[in-house]
């Protein structure tokens, strides 16, 4: 699949100064049928519905109404070997040019909280399609012209076709296992996630799909979320497919993002916590796939006094080795991983915690390190 011939498409509408004049609509209150081949209007004064009939000169069709849209007539046809036909969709945030009502979109990705967008599909048979869901990102708050960065998450496909690039592995993300594939189709580099199986309706945590291409180094925390888009790329026929009802919310005031380079060495702690101090960690693999994994730690202090300055101390299954960390300044020796703090999160008051994360390359299967030493105190896993 190259989605490039779609970038380039739309570029050329930009050209077109009064094609877009004609092709952006108003908001839909009844259904509104879009024949267009760039046609949109908007939807409960949040969304856009587009046509984006991109790859093809044959004739598609949608139905727009309040709550989704479907696709009455899609008359092209495009080898399976190749590029999808159109992107029939809808989206919140900015695309080409064109924003949804009220956005707050783009937005730095380490300004993110939370990212949650709930769908529902209606599919059909005898046609040749997969159901994708795309998140856009760029190093830059791009509201036009193609992004660098594309996510799409594949909850249906029928026919034989396949993602860009090739695949690279699973991931477990949002409480599903996820088949990884990465590529790039010349104009924007891809990272798909296939289900093993046909979903028609899900609530999705995009922050847990974004996080993980970050780990892959694929992104940093400080390039931009510019546009959440679920619609099809039919290949062959279509009619009757449809998104019945769509929801985005993407909340600002996210944590500092990690550091890009190893944290500066920390000095050992200034005073190790009284010998009556209890702490519990929570130790979660926030990702894994068949190489690597990220994992995030959280430390509570359980005792009555404050601890300043931490040494967290623990052992690694074998086949696990911490490549880069955030939050914290961590070695590994052998299986034996040493985390410190930064200058940041030394204190940690009585019933208060301290968080770090870190990604690592694994071999085998995956397991979680079973016991915990904070400044030599063992700890309880919470």
């Amino acid at each position: 699949m190259k989605r490039s011939l779609r970038a380039i498409a739309a570029a050329g509408l930009l050209a077109a100064g009064s094609i877009v004049a004609v092709a952006l609509g108003g908001n839909a209150s009844a259904d509104t049928q879009i024949c267009e081949q760039y046609g949109s209007t908007t939807i409960q004064n949040r969304y856009v519905v587009q046509n984006n009939r991109w790859g093809t000169t044959a004739q598609q069709c949608i139905n727009v109404t309040s709550t989704g849209f479907e696709i009455t007539t899609q008359q092209g046809s495009s080898p399976t070997n190749g590029a999808p036909v159109s992107y029939p969709s809808v989206f919140a945030g900015c695309h080409y040019t064109n924003c949804s009502p009220g956005t707050n979109l783009p937005i730095q990705v380490s300004q993110i909280s939370s990212a949650t967008s709930s769908i529902t599909y209606k599919y059909v048979s005898g046609a040749t399609y997969n159901a994708s869901y795309d998140i856009w990102l760029d190093p830059t708050p791009k509201r036009d012209g193609v992004n660098q960065m594309e996510i799409m998450i594949w909850l249906n496909r029928q026919g034989p076709i396949q993602p860009i690039g090739s695949p690279v592995g699973t991931a477990t993300i949002d409480g599903r296992s996820w088949e990884v594939w990465r590529g790039s189709n010349g104009s924007n580099n891809v990272i798909s996630y296939l289900a093993p199986s046909a979903i028609s309706s899900a609530n999705l945590n995009l922050l847990a799909f974004i996080n993980d291409t970050r780990n892959r180094g694929a992104i940093t925390n400080s390039w931009y979320l510019t546009s959440i888009q679920a619609g099809f790329e039919p290949w062959q026929g279509g009619a009757g497919l449809g998104v019945t009802s769509f929801s985005a919310n993407v909340n600002g005031g996210g944590s500092t993002p990690p550091p890009t380079t190893t944290p500066p060495t920390t000095p050992p702690p200034s005073s190790p916590p009284p010998s009556n101090a209890a702490c519990t960690v929570k130790y979660t693999p926030a990702s894994v796939w068949n190489n690597g994994f990220t994992a995030d730690v959280t430390i509570t202090n359980r005792g009555s006094s404050t601890i300043n300055g931490w040494n967290l101390t623990y052992n690694l299954p074998t086949g696990q080795q911490v490549t880069n960390a955030w939050n914290a300044t961590v070695t590994q020796s052998g299986s034996a991983v040493s985390a410190r703090n930064v200058s940041f999160n030394g204190s940690i008051a009585p019933g208060g915690t301290a968080n770090f994360g870190y990604q690592g390359t694994l071999s085998g299967a995956y397991s979680s390190p079973t016991s915990f030493s904070l400044n030599g105190v063992a700890c309880s896993r919470a």
